[in-house]
């Protein structure tokens, strides 16, 4: 098989801007599509997003410019070409010719790169997990991930009403991942009754979170332990608590400062703070506890609590082997949240969870803040075997699109459905 022809358009993501999908066509008549995500919260080292920057159209958000790139540049450079993902993949990298992918545009590169593995795995006639195990060179069984659930929402996905981003549960005890789900929703609606008792607002943010204006980051703890026990599932032993603090978005010359609470802390007490939760809360894992380049806070952070909680680098590591090697070489965190369009590639994703495996990290396949209705992310998880997944929370049709994928893919496996269960933490 190979090539026959790539055509992009500009439509929208879940916040109501412009994102790239691509479709790929193969010679035997074979069609795959992709659409890709948008982060609100960006760190430094991602792959570039193309955008525009036209402030007549979609505020400067379009994406006509890698729209162009897709279907003037890359369509007649793939044409005839091998229908070979890592082929592919290694053709648009070097038709971009930077490290950040910042000519092309990563949204672009991954839109072609999504589609291409969706169109081959669509012409051998398998499902997408088992496709992208086979090229990830995954051989052990598929495995439902367990869910990381955002509740409550802070910092750039609810305009700041904490300095936090997320709150989020991980139902790690259930026995299969409908459980979870079912978990997850008991919790979901027991913290919307008590929000409506507490007389607090019960909007959504991007994720679709609960975005109440809380007297503290802590408070949001409670509300998530006092929901479990409401719901009849015990903290700590059903269901434990994730945060993703977030603390580059907070991070000024050496200084972490939580607006909404007056604190201004040095990398030390940010980490004392970590470790006070950690010890009261049945809090298992943690996101970029520190910022993406205190690699100092990391260290301390990472001896402190890596042997205990699950320490996940999102900015950190931004999906980027190099970066992953170098955390591995300094000794900090334990796992990596995995974004694609963190890295603008599938091939490049799939051999950072390689590493991953190989150094002993777990890994935890992300959705973004602006998402889209493409559920790719569930096949990736469970073909890759990640172990557990951030879509979001239960609400928000881009987020369902990919619990209801997970659901179709559990019943679909059958017997062979594995539910991963206990993150390596869970106490």
């Amino acid at each position: 098989m190979t090539v026959k022809s790539v055509h992009a358009r500009e439509v929208l993501d879940s916040r109501g801007y412009p994102t790239v999908e691509a479709e790929v066509v193969l010679s035997n008549g074979t069609v795959g599509w992709a659409l890709v995500p948008s982060g609100a919260s960006i760190g430094t080292h991602e792959a570039l997003e193309l955008r525009d920057g036209d402030a007549e159209r979609w505020e400067g958000k379009g994406v006509l410019e890698a729209v162009h790139n897709i279907n003037d540049h890359i369509a007649s450079a793939l044409r005839g070409m091998d229908a070979d993902v890592r082929k592919v993949d290694e053709r648009l990298r070097e038709l971009d010719g930077t490290t950040n992918k910042s000519r092309l545009g990563a949204n672009a590169l991954l839109a072609v790169s999504l589609a291409t593995a969706r169109a081959v795995a669509y012409a051998k006639g398998i499902p997408l997990y088992r496709f992208l195990a086979e090229v990830g060179s995954v051989h052990t069984s598929p495995l439902l991930p367990t869910p990381m659930v955002n509740i409550i929402s802070g910092g750039l996905h609810a305009g700041g009403n904490l300095d936090m981003q997320d709150f989020l549960v991980i139902p790690f005890g259930a026995s299969s991942f409908r459980q979870a789900l079912e978990w997850v929703g008991k919790v979901y609606h027991t913290v919307k009754r008590i929000l409506q008792e507490r007389g607090l607002t019960t909007l959504l943010a991007d994720e679709g979170g609960f975005s109440p204006p809380l007297t503290g980051h802590e408070e949001a703890l409670r509300l998530l332990c006092e929901a479990m026990e409401r719901a009849k599932l015990r903290p700590g032993d059903d269901m434990g608590i994730a945060v993703d603090v977030a603390s580059t978005h907070f991070y000024r010359d050496g200084r972490y400062t939580l607006r909404t609470e007056g604190r201004i802390m040095d990398a030390d007490e940010m980490v004392a703070l970590i470790a006070d939760w950690c010890n009261r809360y049945p809090v298992l894992s943690v996101e970029d506890g520190c910022a993406e380049d205190d690699w100092q806070g990391w260290q301390n952070l990472t001896q402190r609590l890596g042997g205990k909680v699950q320490l996940l680098g999102d900015d950190l590591f931004a999906t980027n082997p190099q970066r992953i090697r170098q955390g591995v070489a300094m000794g900090v965190a334990n796992a990596v949240l995995i974004k694609l369009n963190q890295i603008g590639t599938l091939t490049e994703t799939l051999d950072g969870m390689a590493l991953c495996r190989r150094w002993g990290y777990a890994t935890v396949v992300s959705a973004r803040s602006g998402d889209t209705e493409d559920p790719f992310i569930a096949d990736l998880a469970v073909g890759m075997a990640a172990g557990q997944i951030k879509i979001g929370s239960v609400a928000r049709s881009e987020r369902t699109a990919k619990y209801n994928r997970l659901l179709r893919l559990e019943e679909r496996l059958g017997n062979e459905a594995k539910y991963a269960g206990r993150t390596p933490f869970a106490r």
